[in-house]
C-alpha cells in the first residue's frame, strides 16, 4: 500500500470519528479534552501513592518516575517530532480544513504528528497499571487515556495515525519509567507480594483504589452536567 493510500485511509478513519450534529457532545468533548478537567484525578493518584507507601523516599521515587514519563513524552512529541515532521493538524490543513467538523473554531495552529495527549496519558496509565496491579484500576486508567484520544479525533486535532503512534510511544515510555522505578525501588525497599482481598498484588489498598474510581466518575458527571448547561 502506497503512502498516498495510507494517508487517504487515515482521512477516512478520521471522518468516522470526527464531530457530530450534537451541541451536547461538542460541549462534553471540549470539557474532556481540557487538561484542567483532570486535575482532580492527578490529585487522587497522588493520594493513592502517599497512602500506600511507607517512606518519603518511596513516594518521591514514584512521583519522580511519573514526572519523568510525562516530560519525556512531552519533550519528544512537542520538542522533537512535531517540528521535524511538521504535519498540519487536520483542522488546519489547507486542503482538508473545510472537510472536517471543528468545534468552536478550535483548529490548532501547531503540528499534528504525533499526539502528545495520547503519549502523555497512555504513558501515565501504563506506569500506574504496572505500579498498582489491579484489574479495575487498570481498566479505568486505560479507558481514561483512550477517551482523551477520542476527543482529539472528534475535534479534528489529530489523525488516527497520530493517535496510534502516540499510544505506542506512551506505552514504551510508561514501561521504561516503571522499570526504572522497579530497579531503584528494589534497592531502597523490600518488595512484597500481597495475597489479600483488601489489597492489590503490590500492596495498594482497594479502598484507596475506589477513591480514585469515584473521583473519575465525578469528573465524568461534571463533564456531562457542564455539557447540558452549555447546550441550553
Amino acid at each position: 500500500m502506497s503512502i498516498q493510500s495510507l494517508a487517504e485511509l487515515d482521512r477516512q478513519l478520521l471522518a468516522f470519528f470526527n464531530g457530530s450534529e450534537s451541541l451536547f457532545l461538542d460541549g462534553l468533548i471540549v470539557t474532556l479534552t481540557s487538561g484542567g478537567t483532570w486535575i482532580p484525578l492527578y490529585v487522587a493518584l497522588l493520594y493513592l501513592v502517599i497512602k500506600n507507601n511507607e517512606s518519603m523516599a518511596q513516594i518521591l521515587l514514584i512521583v519522580g518516575c511519573c514526572m519523568l514519563c510525562f516530560f519525556v513524552t512531552e519533550f519528544v512529541t512537542e520538542g522533537l517530532v512535531k517540528p521535524a515532521v511538521a504535519r498540519p493538524r487536520p483542522g488546519n490543513h489547507p486542503l482538508y480544513m473545510y472537510r472536517v467538523d471543528v468545534v468552536n473554531d478550535l483548529r490548532g495552529m501547531d503540528y499534528s504528528f504525533f499526539s502528545a495527549h495520547a503519549s502523555n496519558t497512555f504513558g501515565i496509565a501504563i506506569f500506574f497499571c504496572l505500579l498498582v496491579r489491579n484489574r479495575l484500576f487498570s481498566w479505568l486508567m486505560v479507558t481514561w487515556s483512550l477517551l482523551n484520544c477520542y476527543t482529539r479525533l472528534y475535534l479534528a486535532k489529530h489523525y488516527p495515525s497520530d493517535i496510534v503512534v502516540g499510544l505506542l510511544f506512551g506505552a514504551l515510555v510508561g514501561t521504561l519509567s516503571y522499570l526504572l522505578f522497579s530497579t531503584v525501588y528494589s534497592r531502597i525497599s523490600s518488595r512484597s507480594t500481597y495475597i489479600s482481598s483488601q489489597y492489590s498484588r503490590t500492596g495498594y489498598s482497594l479502598d484507596d483504589i475506589d477513591v480514585v474510581a469515584c473521583v473519575l466518575m465525578l469528573i465524568y458527571l461534571y463533564a456531562i452536567l457542564k455539557a447540558f448547561v452549555i447546550q441550553l
